[in-house]
């Protein structure tokens, strides 16, 4: 089995860290793009049309599936992914968990990036999957851009000001974008207030990885004593995962599958 996984960066690490739970013995595809990235200021046709070179390059390798590990990919590119690649290779998107999320049926607050906060597409799930339950959308300035460069300093300010913009009632958090899943108890611990039931957080990398699997009819195999190979791609080059990437206990999970990074020689 093989799974490709796709984003500009390394926010796709925990939905790729997801697969290798469910099944080590699975072979990955990462395509990233570097040359591109970040991809959030882009307009939806340039992005799109990064979107769709990053996954030809995955599709070369021939997988079985493919995941946009990125909600804003998912957004503006995914019906062009599957109109090109589908039905011979099912492509996966990265939707923010706001169902399950809005199920508790408590205060949730969805931090996304500032682009997708307010947005109609997010406006669009918080009505077909909330509606009745009290939602606050939270702009996290910085923060997606913070995690890629895993920069301490700047995650600790950009949670932090997040925080202060989400409401002390708040029982759950959507973390909608995939970045956030890698700082996902530093959020916690920002947002958990004093004598509050603790802090439900909802990703979506779990569920994306499950998805990926009934896709191509293929159980869960926790147990699988095999480790499946990783190789990497950089905007269609093989390369190894960007530094930054083994700041993320997600990232070092592939350490004993991939190079170490390298210097780029350009």
């Amino acid at each position: 089995m093989k799974i490709a996984l796709m984003d500009s960066g390394i926010g796709l690490l925990a939905a790729t860290a997801a697969v290798r739970r469910l099944r080590p013995d699975a072979d990955l595809v990462l395509s990233l793009d570097p040359d591109g990235m970040p991809w959030g200021p882009r307009t939806a046709e340039d992005l799109t049309a990064r979107a769709v070179a990053v996954a030809e390059a995955a599709a070369e390798h021939r997988p079985d599936a493919l995941i946009v590990g990125c909600n804003t990919a998912t957004v503006h590119a995914l019906p062009t992914l599957r109109a090109l690649l589908e039905p011979a290779l099912p492509v996966i998107g990265t939707v923010p968990a706001i169902k399950p999320a809005a199920a508790g049926g408590g205060h949730v607050a969805i931090w996304a990036t500032p682009a997708t906060t307010g947005s109609p597409y997010q406006r669009g799930l918080i009505r077909d999957f909330a509606a009745g339950v009290p939602v606050t959308e939270v702009p996290c300035w910085g923060l997606a851009e913070a995690v890629e460069h895993a920069d301490e300093a700047a995650i600790d300010a950009a949670v932090a000001a997040a925080a202060e913009l989400t409401p002390n009632d708040v029982t759950t958090v959507v973390l909608g974008c995939t970045h956030y899943e890698l700082v996902a108890e530093r959020i916690r611990v920002a947002v958990q207030r004093p004598g509050r039931p603790p802090l439900a957080l909802h990703g979506s990398a779990g569920a994306v990885a499950a998805q990926a699997l009934r896709r191509i009819g293929a159980d869960a195999r926790p147990e699988a004593a095999s480790r499946g190979e990783v190789t990497v791609l950089l905007s269609g080059r093989e390369g190894a995962l960007p530094a930054p990437a083994l700041a993320y206990a997600e990232g070092r999970l592939l350490t004993s599958d991939v190079p170490a990074p390298v210097a780029d020689p350009r």
